[in-house]
């Protein structure tokens, strides 16, 4: 027969563990890769005008980079304080332990990559293409635009691509980490 467990201010506080605080990390930093990434960017894609959309990814993405690399480190020392082995095996990533660690630790690089080189680079590129444009009175996008332009779009397309497998690589990171800890648990954390 199941046993009945009654809430008090006590059992609620006593949730409030690293174990609880990491789960609840990672949740975020999950589900906000999710948005992001697949629901929404989309929506703002459809629903905005190409220069607003624009503007509100890079106002968005630098909050979002900056979290995601925050919320990953933690995981990242939570992890490896509470797993041993990931400091004994640090050169041997087929160690379990140590695999998740640098899977954490590729979703760091991944969005500091997105932060501090690439996610730049987009924006100020993305910008001369609106600046060129004005000049031009032409859509990027339109017959007959200028060479520069023509340069502008392979730019932009390239650091795109590159800021999108970064972003995926995270995503793909944090996936991996949750399949992981709902199968395995947190071990000693």
């Amino acid at each position: 027969m199941a046993i009945v467990e009654v809430l008090t201010l006590s059992s609620v506080t006593s949730l409030f563990t690293l174990r609880g605080l990491y789960l609840v990390g990672y949740s975020w930093a999950f589900g906000m890769s999710l948005w992001v990434t697949f629901i929404g960017g989309v929506i703002a894609f459809k629903s905005l005008p190409r220069q607003q959309f624009g503007n509100l990814q890079h106002r968005t993405f630098p909050i979002y980079f900056g979290l995601s690399i925050g919320i990953g480190s933690a995981l990242l020392y939570l992890w490896t304080a509470s797993h041993p082995l990931v400091l004994s095996h640090l050169s041997n990533p087929r160690v379990a332990d140590v695999a998740q660690a640098y899977t954490l630790a590729s979703v760091i690089i991944a969005q500091i990559a997105n932060q501090f080189v690439i996610g730049p680079l987009v924006s100020k590129t993305m910008f001369q293409r609106h600046k060129l444009e004005k000049a031009e009175g032409k859509s990027y996008n339109e017959e007959g635009v200028s060479a520069e332009m023509k340069a502008l779009n392979k730019k932009f397309g390239a650091l795109h691509g590159y800021s999108s497998i970064a972003n995926l690589t995270a995503f793909l990171g944090l996936a991996f980490h949750g399949l992981w800890i709902g199968n395995k648990g947190l071990g000693s954390l």
